[in-house]
């Protein structure tokens, strides 16, 4: 249980309107209060977080929990043991996840709430892919009763695309229908944006030629294929009267659709995750950095720097996925796509971020916190302030650490930033008012302390 009163004194915390030090006052989970240091003088429990930089606890709102080989839901309480340490690990207190079934998602959510209430440490929620007639007419329960009102849409799920994943094809018309109920019942559609058709002609050609480098990769789902579907998703959703949240963003031609669509007036909203920030095709990883959309060039890297510099990106992601390194057997054609980012969630826009390119603190923390926050529908989340959920990052700003396995929390036990040099170390992260993660280590009884977030944007 959390403390039912407790001071978080001498810590540098950070606000939207700057970084400063205050105690903050914690009472049953909340922020009772922030005051100044040692303002107050009763006997109350303390932790002393003097040299250390307190951030909002972070929010990734693209995570995939599964199990095994599976990554369309948990499947036992381990997998939201060990998943929601490494978001722990990371400074990430809530986490979102993705659930992909064909079958009406009313089914099986009983089942998925107990088994991922049961291994939680962070607090957590849902999306629903939405891949069939009968999820599509459920839409409006899925946002009213399961507070799921972010529904995810595989565009690239044509033909026999969607085997893998164990979903059916879907078509434009499915598509506009599902933004059609989105509008009608305060929803938005988080779009997987890429045009299959183009890139199975695309990959046919490059598989020919013998090519199966990490580029070859990026040469068969090229950026303009995804640029054309955001395009054409966010006509669409504009006609239909819905948001769109652009998940994954992961090149410049993209990003220049997504802010396009923006400047003419669509509600629009653009997630990049940390892969695309810090990885390219130039990446020593080969066949590790397969990832869906792929891994771009360096051009492509620096154009989403710049816009996550200069305000135009909203909010950054792990799109976490937790297969084990041997799901990566194979070649660039046979390999899984995807890679794990929880465990350096936090540390990755620290270190690469505001310690090598000057993003501010409060950039950071609007970032990943803040913005997902008001995106998502979580209103006691994002922010440092007084009646919101004491979620906390506790950040070591100026020490180092070498990311290696041995640290790592994710039951898929690799990091794409194995040997990476990370300036800023989470020392501590709190949520609700209990230590999930403290001095660097998982607080061993703190499995199914989450609690489910019931969403309403």
């Amino acid at each position: 249980m959390a403390s039912k009163k407790l001071i978080i004194s001498g810590g540098q915390v950070v606000r939207p309107t700057g970084v400063e030090v205050l105690d903050i006052v914690i009472e049953d989970g909340s922020i009772a209060d922030l005051v100044p240091p040692n303002s107050v003088t009763a006997d109350i429990e303390r932790f002393d977080a003097s040299g250390l930089t307190i951030l909002p606890g972070a929010i990734d709102a693209h995570i995939h929990l599964g199990h095994a080989k599976d990554i369309a839901r948990p499947r036992e309480p381990s997998d939201a043991e060990t998943e929601t340490a490494a978001a722990a690990r990371g400074g990430v207190t809530t986490v979102i996840s993705y659930v992909m079934s064909s079958k009406p998602h009313e089914d099986d959510f009983k089942d998925i709430l107990s088994v991922t209430k049961a291994g939680a440490r962070t607090d957590f929620g849902f999306h629903f892919v939405i891949a069939t007639k009968a999820q599509l007419q459920a839409v409006p329960r899925y946002i009213n009763e399961f507070g799921v009102p972010t529904a995810k849409l595989f565009m690239n799920i044509r033909g026999s695309e969607g085997d893998r994943l164990g979903l059916p094809p879907i078509d434009d018309g499915f598509t506009f229908a599902l933004l059609e109920q989105l509008a009608a019942h305060g929803g938005m559609l988080c779009p997987h944006p890429e045009n299959m058709e183009i890139a199975w002609l695309l990959a046919d050609r490059i598989k020919s030629s013998g090519r199966a480098d990490l580029s070859a990769w990026n040469d068969a789902r090229p950026g303009f294929i995804e640029a054309e579907a955001i395009r054409r998703i966010a006509y669409l959703a504009q006609v239909a009267g819905a948001p769109v949240y652009c998940v994954h963003t992961s090149s410049q031609p993209a990003l220049e659709q997504a802010l396009k669509a923006r400047d003419e007036g669509i509600n629009i909203h653009i997630e990049t995750c940390n892969h695309y920030l810090t990885h390219d095709v130039e990446a020593p990883i080969g066949v590790v950095g397969k990832i869906n959309p792929p891994l771009r060039k360096a051009a492509d890297r620096e154009a989403l720097w710049a816009a996550l510099a200069n305000g135009e990106i909203d909010t950054l992601a792990s799109d976490h996925i937790h297969r084990s390194i041997e799901s990566k057997a194979g070649d660039i054609w046979t390999a899984s796509p995807g890679c794990p980012g929880l465990d350096t969630f936090l540390q990755v826009p620290l270190s690469e971020g505001h310690h090598k390119r000057g993003i501010p603190l409060q950039r950071i923390a609007e970032l990943t916190a803040e913005k997902p926050a008001k995106l998502m529908g979580l209103a006691r989340k994002g922010r440092i302030a007084k009646g919101m959920d004491a979620d906390l990052a506790f950040v070591n700003l100026q020490a180092t650490e070498t990311i290696g396995k041995e640290s790592i929390q994710s039951d898929c036990g690799y990091s794409i930033y194995e040997g990476y040099d990370l300036k800023g170390t989470i020392d501590h992260t709190m949520v609700r008012g209990r230590f999930v993660w403290k001095d660097r280590a998982i607080v061993s009884d703190s499995a199914g302390h989450g609690e489910y977030q019931f969403r309403k944007l």
